[in-house]
Order: structure tokens, then C-alpha cells, then sequence
């Protein structure tokens, strides 16, 4: 309702429902889609990686797959909470369905570079994705139900919602929730990253990984921190106020962030490494150990 943001900017309103009233609002959307782009873009340079090389089972490490699809699991399951627009849902089924084909790719080669049928890992991987599912669906049923009242949380999300009260905005119900699932997505996307930069560590080589995958991320994160950093706080409420709001998204994009350079400083450390182990010799290649 532009009566309400008579200053706003229309397509903004129109597109996103959110009142933009300056410059700085405005940017923040800008920069929040960018980020998406981002986000939506940097599973593909992994999957030609992955049919280029064929080793992909040795190359990530399953444990960090899991993580990115716990994370974006739980921020589908916050959309609903949070009665997104369509938008955020669609980006967040966009996310656990690339997950899901990274993960089938994983698969895919575990069997064809071994054939020995399905590792350990790998069962955990499709136990991990039926409880996901089953979870999921049965939450799905109650979001509606659970989020009539608008909330403030948002997983990867461009928008919050509106109030007037002066001083701290207290947490509602429903918000309290969503902030809890956002912890734990944003855990999940930390801890992610530590098995792959062990995996990283042990095949002293970063052969068969889209060092593009990471880098898109490090950008979507770096453009997502600075679409909220740059949010306008709600009338009467304060910055501090503000941060607190939306911290378990700042705490995850930002320490991925940084454990993503930590990665990039791999790639540069391992480029005149040896461009596989022996395992992966042995395995595609046929040549004899020592």
C-alpha cells in the first residue's frame, strides 16, 4: 500500500512489497538480488567440473554437500514459516533442488569410480534426504497455520516486515522460531566448509572442484551481508536493534564468507601441487601403486 510509504519507490512496492524510501533501501534490494543470481548460478561450473574430471566423489567431500543442504533445507522450511513472498520460496526450492542433483552427481561417481555399490557416506546422504523430505512436507502442512502473523526473519531474503513501534522490537512467536531455524542453517553452512577444507588438506590438490562454485558464493554472501547492513531499520527502531534481528543470517553469510577465502587460499597453495593422488590415478588411469 503506497499510503503507506508515500515516498517509496513503485516498482520496489510493486515487485517485492517492501517500502523502499531511498537510495539506501533501494541499493539494499538491488544488491540483495544480485545475490541470488549469485547463489543460483554457483552449482553449474561444479557440475562441468564434475562431468570434466569424473571425480567428483574424491574432489568434495560429502559431509560439505550435506551441510549446504541441511542449511537449505531449513531455510525452505523458514519460507514457509516466515510466509514468504514467492519469490524467496522459489530461490529456496531452486537451492535444495541443485543440492540434490550435486548430491546425485556424488553418487554417480562414488558407484562408477569404485563399484562397489553405495559407501557409508552415501547412505547417510540418501537417510539424510528421505527425513529431509518427510520433515519438510509434514512442516509444510502446518506453515500456513503457523505463519499468520507476519515475522521479521528471513533465510537469504531480501525483505522484513513493517512496524511502528518505537524502542526494541520485540520477538513474536512465529519469529522466535524462525530465528532458532536460522541458527541452525547458519551452523550448518559453517560447518560445511571445515570437511572440505580437510579434504582439500589431505589430497594436498583441489583437482576436480569449481574454485568458480566458491568463488560466486563469496560474492553472493559479500552482496547479501551488504543488502541488509544497508536495510534501513524499521520508524523507531535502532541499529543495534536491527543487527539483532537478522544476526543469525549475518553470522552465516559472513563466516562462510570467511571460511570460503580460507579455501581460495588452497586453491592458490595447491595450483602447482600434483593434480591428483594416487587413489585417483589408480582409479581412473588403471596405473600400478607403488
Amino acid at each position: 500500500n503506497l499510503s503507506d510509504c508515500p515516498n517509496g519507490s513503485r516498482w520496489v512496492m510493486d515487485v517485492f512489497n517492501e517500502c523502499a524510501q531511498d537510495g539506501r533501501d533501494i541499493a539494499s534490494v538491488v544488491l540483495g538480488l544480485v545475490s541470488i543470481f549469485c547463489f543460483a548460478a554457483a552449482s553449474f561450473p561444479q557440475f562441468y567440473q564434475a562431468c570434466k574430471t569424473g571425480i567428483m566423489d574424491r574432489a568434495l567431500s560429502v559431509y560439505f554437500l550435506l551441510g549446504w543442504l541441511g542449511g537449505d533445507l531449513l531455510n525452505l522450511i523458514g519460507s514457509f514459516l516466515a510466509d514468504q513472498l514467492p519469490l524467496q520460496v522459489y530461490t529456496a526450492v531452486y537451492y535444495v533442488l541443485a543440492d540434490l542433483v550435486m548430491l546425485s552427481l556424488y553418487g554417480y561417481y562414488k558407484v562408477k569410480n569404485r563399484r562397489r555399490g553405495f559407501a557409508a557416506p552415501i547412505n547417510a546422504a540418501f537417510v539424510f534426504l528421505s527425513l529431509g523430505t518427510v520433515w519438510t512436507v509434514s512442516l509444510l502442512g502446518r506453515g500456513a497455520a503457523v505463519a499468520q502473523e507476519p515475522a521479521a526473519f528471513k533465510g537469504r531474503s531480501l525483505l522484513s516486515a513493517g512496524g511502528d513501534e518505537p524502542g526494541p522490537k520485540p520477538f513474536s512467536r512465529s519469529e522466535i522460531v524462525g530465528f532458532t531455524i536460522g541458527s541452525v542453517s547458519s551452523v550448518l553452512y559453517l560447518c560445511s566448509r571445515l570437511p572440505q577444507i580437510y579434504t582439500n588438506y589431505k589430497r594436498k590438490s583441489t583437482t576436480g572442484v569449481s574454485y568458480s562454485l566458491f568463488a560466486l558464493v563469496m560474492l553472493g554472501n559479500s552482496l547479501y551481508g551488504l543488502s541488509v547492513l544497508l536495510k534501513n531499520p524499521e520508524p523507531g527502531q535502532g541499529e543495534g536493534d536491527y543487527v539483532l534481528h537478522h544476526l543469525p543470517w549475518l553470522v552465516g553469510s559472513l563466516g562462510v564468507l570467511s571460511l570460503d577465502v580460507v579455501i581460495s587460499f588452497q586453491f592458490l597453495a595447491y595450483r602447482r601441487g600434483r593434480p591428483s593422488t594416487r587413489e585417483e590415478r589408480d582409479a581412473l588411469l588403471g596405473e600400478p601403486g607403488d
